[in-house]
């Protein structure tokens, strides 16, 4: 490995760790548990937690849906009933061609968001078009929004009900870190139903 790889390495990493650094120090651990108690009272209730997001942010979201569908499931608990609405490609696309883009997220829910539902909009500059406007109707639905950035936050951070933002602007640092973060989040709810168990 040449050096300049090295150091490309090391670099990344060490700032990756001073990000996480700097969010644990700031008060991650209360907004990770406020996002806990929300998608636990959703399952309580039987409402459904919907994601979304574009490029990464839409893998992370269909990730996330994954993850908190099948990685929670703990016997004795019931299951989340979660949608990413980036999965369903030729509804996207209908409306990306016979409305607009940025009506893809919001046009979906029109169909399936009820109130105490909660919808969570991933943005890495927290102002996509298409999430902002869906995080709008369901705000104004009685929903509860959930919002993760980076960046400075955007229209997101101001929007969301609850508001998580990766202090970077680094795009792919903080894609990095939304992933870490819904993994931290399903292995928790997981590792503590099965504690509750024992």
């Amino acid at each position: 490995m040449n050096d300049l790889r090295k150091e490309f390495v090391s670099d990344y990493l060490a700032r990756i760790k001073r990000i996480l650094d700097d969010m644990n120090s700031s008060g991650l651990a209360e907004k990770i548990n406020a996002i806990v108690d929300i998608l636990l009272k959703a399952r309580a209730k039987k409402r459904t937690i919907f994601t979304m997001g574009n490029g990464g942010s839409a893998s992370t979201a269909s990730h996330f849906v994954g993850d908190l569908s099948k990685g929670t499931i703990v016997e004795g608990y019931p299951r989340f009933k979660v949608v990413a609405l980036t999965d369903n490609i030729p509804n996207m696309l209908a409306w990306g061609n016979d409305s607009c883009y940025a009506d893809i997220f919001v046009e979906q829910l029109k169909n399936l968001l009820e109130p105490g539902d909660v919808v969570v909009g991933i943005s890495g500059s927290g102002n996509s078009e298409n999430v902002i406007r869906a995080i709008e109707y369901a705000n104004s639905h009685n929903a509860i929004t959930i919002g993760w950035s980076g960046f400075a936050g955007g229209k997101l951070n101001e929007l969301a009900q609850i508001s998580l933002v990766v202090p970077s602007n680094y795009m792919q640092r903080i894609e990095d870190i939304h992933l870490l973060l819904e993994h931290l989040i399903t292995s928790l709810i997981r590792e503590e139903q099965m504690k509750q168990n024992d």
